[in-house]
């Protein structure tokens, strides 16, 4: 579903990511795990064609990203650290507005149906942004996904803080997410929280992925201990 190709991104003499290579399953959730700077932001950036590689391809569903980008982008959705919405619009006003730009038109029982499945209180569906927390805001961002029935997910730094019980339920939703047959590619700081809810871990260094692993195959420990071997 999401696959990079020797994929390679270079400012000047810095080179941002070298030769990256991954083949993300229909339904996977891959985390890749590094420092500030390691290229894994530069990653997502290159899938979402919000940057060009220097040489390499990235390909969604089989579409290479920088010769088709609108149509990879009809495909996924993205989670940044902080999800960008309208804070004097409500959760549901919200929702419409994404899902209409994806020319997805829903009614408001609809609407506030995704938002439930998002995990989103129904109390706050009619509540200002404005007014949300993180995690409500996190989960806005997950009914859009699920409104414009975006086949791949990226996230960068998804659970960047939210409190625990707040990233225990974003994970729960990624997990039935992927049950559900979503790829996810998922950059994170957050080793616990990548052993809970990956399939795969890639942990990566000054562009290159040095480490892949069987999240199955592996303790929270163990991989503690390998990421701070390898950075």
């Amino acid at each position: 579903m999401l696959i990079a190709n020797n994929l390679t991104k270079k400012y000047g003499d810095k080179i941002a990511l070298n030769n990256l290579n991954l083949n993300i399953k229909t339904g996977e959730i891959f985390a890749l795990l590094g420092q500030n700077g390691a290229g894994k932001t530069t990653t997502i950036n290159c899938f979402l064609g919000f940057i060009k590689p220097t040489s390499g391809e990235a390909t969604i569903h089989g579409v290479s990203v920088t010769n088709h980008s609108a149509e990879t982008k009809q495909y996924i959705a993205y989670i940044p650290e902080t999800v960008m919405l309208y804070p004097n619009l409500t959760g549901v006003e919200n929702l419409a507005f994404f899902s209409s730009l994806a020319n997805f038109n829903y009614s408001k029982a609809d609407l506030s149906s995704f938002l439930t499945k998002a995990g989103l209180q129904e109390s706050a569906h009619h509540q200002a942004i404005k007014s949300y927390s993180k995690g409500m805001r996190q989960k806005v961002g997950i009914a859009i996904a699920v409104a414009k029935k975006a086949i791949a997910l990226l996230l960068d730094e998804p659970t960047s803080g939210l409190d625990p019980k707040a990233s225990n339920e974003f994970s729960e939703i990624l997990r039935e997410l992927s049950t559900n047959g979503t790829s996810i590619l998922m950059a994170t700081h957050d080793i616990f929280r990548a052993k809970e809810v990956a399939h795969r871990i890639g942990i990566m260094k000054e562009g290159n992925l040095v480490s892949e692993i069987e999240a199955k195959d592996i303790s929270a420990n163990e991989l503690e201990q390998l990421y701070l071997q390898t950075v």
